[in-house]
């Protein structure tokens, strides 16, 4: 039952689509087990650069079933949009399965997320914006929609009703806002149905029997470890949960269907959005990484903060995920640096502290402790082994591998499906 899960170990944006694409011939099964369209993956395929919001990135496998997991929020129209977007290029999109307990994003949920942040000023979160922590937070209540429902009319309009008795009031009341038609959002709701029927399955059954047939099913997690609401950097985190744990929850697979997990580590660090960021730049070289990087958010269109590679976070991933193996990306963008900075541990009030201090107040003002690595000036991007690398680079991955607890199998040398250096094989 070779199922495996793959993750972010930072804060995000590591690169997760392109493991996923390299692994997509070898997969039957690609499946995202939580978070929405405020995760964003870039794949580029030869000289085509596809930009994935909602689907799984085996979208773009021809021998792979995407399948969206009960653990995702769902935005109709989003998912429709991309669809049809891919469709247009070519893509074959017929073989997506959408969990019918998925939870449905409704206008309302957008509205409140971004009226709720702009009240907050300053204090704000750095939401995408797009109705994600909401409907997370519908589901908690009991108040949420979810696919199956778009098939009963009478429980949608129910429920529709219930989720609204209370946010108008605080749309009207409180945010001083127009009070929002329950019919209106039940038709809209309702128009999305039949165009989504295809697509509705009981993804826990299929997936278990898939892993009963001895397929081989890939676990797609979006945003990063740092990120989890239990075990990121609370408060600013995503609403779900983006470690493994979330994997079996969001999907419905038992843990001991779960033969390996594989973290995702840019070779450097960034973040999109508020919080703290211990190794974050705000001179050149920070912009230099984020030039070089092309570091804008694939969602948000943000540009991401930049900064170097933080072994602390590192190890605590390894640690709450309980990863077998990483994927380094992004080794290219650190061609040219005479000497990379690296951090190894946090000096906070005086004291140097290796792993990542349970306590918000101390990480937040954790300051990086560094070591300096020797760079190197050659092109990597054409290197196929791990012998092609020029010894500095070899010795930098050696570093990391030795810092984060887990050994790396598999380095990104350049944005391409082919610019790869598989060290172990994943399966």
């Amino acid at each position: 039952m070779p199922a495996l899960v793959l993750l972010g170990a930072q804060w995000g944006d590591e690169g997760k689509g392109k493991a996923t694409d390299l692994l997509g011939g070898s997969v039957d099964y690609v499946v995202r087990y939580q978070g929405g369209n405020n995760a964003g993956h870039t794949v580029v395929v030869g000289d085509q650069k596809y930009a994935l919001h909602l689907l799984p990135s085996g979208i773009l496998s021809p021998t792979c079933v995407p399948v969206i997991g009960n653990g995702v929020v769902v935005d109709p129209s989003v998912l429709l949009s991309e669809l049809s977007g891919l469709n247009e290029r070519g893509v074959d999109t017929s073989k997506l399965l959408i969990s019918g307990n998925a939870h449905i994003i409704t206008p309302y949920h957008v509205t409140v997320d971004k009226v709720t942040e702009r009240f907050l000023g300053k204090r704000k979160i750095g939401t995408t914006g797009r109705g994600i922590g909401p409907t997370y937070a519908d589901k908690i209540n009991r108040v949420g929609i979810r696919v199956q429902d778009l098939y009963d009319e009478s429980i949608l309009t129910q429920k529709v009703e219930a989720a609204l008795d209370v946010k108008n009031q605080m749309l009207t009341k409180l945010y001083n806002r127009r009070a929002i038609a329950i019919e209106q959002v039940v038709e809209e709701l309702l128009g999305y149905a039949e165009k989504l029927a295809p697509y509705v399955a009981d993804t826990v059954l299929v997936l278990n029997q898939a892993l009963e047939e001895d397929k081989v099913v890939l676990f797609e997690g979006g945003q990063g470890t740092l990120l989890d609401i239990d075990h990121g950097t609370y408060p600013f985190v995503t609403s779900s949960n983006p470690t493994a744990g979330g994997a079996c929850t969001g999907s419905g697979v038992g843990p001991t269907k779960i033969s390996r997990v594989i973290g995702i580590l840019k070779a450097y660090t960034t973040r999109v959005g508020a919080g703290p960021f211990p190794t974050e730049l705000f001179d050149e070289d920070g912009q230099a990484l984020r030039r070089i990087g092309g570091e804008r958010g694939v969602t948000t269109g943000r540009d991401r903060r930049c900064g170097w590679f933080d072994a602390v976070i590192a190890r605590y991933a390894t640690r709450v995920n309980g990863l077998t193996d990483f994927f380094l990306t992004k080794l290219d963008v650190l061609t040219g640096w005479e000497q990379i900075p690296v951090c190894v541990a946090y000096e906070i009030d005086g004291k140097r502290v290796e792993e990542l201090p349970y306590s918000q107040t101390d990480f937040h003002h954790a300051k990086p402790v560094y070591e300096n690595l020797p760079g190197w000036s050659e092109d990597i991007t054409k290197a196929k082994s791990f012998a092609d690398l020029p010894k500095n680079a070899q010795n930098y991955v050696k570093a990391l591998e030795e810092m984060s607890g887990a050994p790396i199998s598999a380095i990104g040398v350049g944005p391409g499906r082919d610019e790869t250096i598989e060290i172990n094989s994943f399966l």
